[in-house]
């Protein structure tokens, strides 16, 4: 059982952080207590539950480590091509290195980014799933209807923390690719074709 804690927040929100299963703490923010019904925060603790159980923390920091360290590896391998094939440097790093390593760096971080991102959103569909299992169907849609019906309220938590929580905003476009949440909208469809 992880630990559970309550945080000084007027949204509503919730997160789950922790190296493992035996090591986690859940947590709810005091406006998600005051606002939602007991139903739907058991649903709200079940989801996060669901993080520990999948053991997404962990999985969400290996995936960016390694999609990090591609980055890192490919953005030396394109400053080195530009240094030494195209500006022909003979004499060690030039300064076509550098910048070539450093534009690669910006443009495959941002991929980078995309692909964690998605990795994150189908991590949520399944911690909605097993709050689903653990609360009921109906109390987890409850939970994302209360949600939506407050996504006009901002959300002040850390940008460490917000792609654990329970509501991760709403965006749209291009800048949806780096959603860490997908939109409240296809998770209670995904819940409701579930059955």
């Amino acid at each position: 059982m992880p630990e559970v804690g309550i945080f000084p927040a007027y949204e509503a929100n919730a997160f789950a952080t922790g190296w493992n299963r035996n090591d986690a703490l859940v947590a709810v923010s005091q406006g998600l207590l005051e606002r939602f019904s007991p139903d739907e925060v058991r649903a709200v603790l079940a989801h996060e539950i669901g993080h520990v159980a999948n053991g997404d923390m962990v999985t969400l920091a290996l995936v960016q480590g390694v999609v990090n360290t591609f980055v890192m590896f490919f953005a030396r391998i394109i400053g080195n091509f530009v240094d030494k094939v195209i500006f022909k440097n003979e004499e060690g790093q030039g300064i076509a290195y550098y910048i070539a390593t450093i534009v690669a760096e910006l443009v495959l971080g941002i991929l980078a980014s995309i692909i964690v991102m998605w990795f994150s959103r189908k991590r949520e569909f399944r911690a909605d799933e097993a709050g689903a299992r653990l609360a009921g169907t109906n109390a987890m849609i409850g939970a994302l209807q209360r949600l939506r019906s407050e996504q006009g309220v901002p959300v002040h938590m850390p940008d460490t923390l917000n792609a654990f929580g329970i509501n991760g905003g709403l965006k749209q476009g291009l800048a949806g690719l780096l959603m860490s949440h997908p939109p409240l909208e296809d998770r209670i469809e995904a819940l409701r074709r579930r059955g």
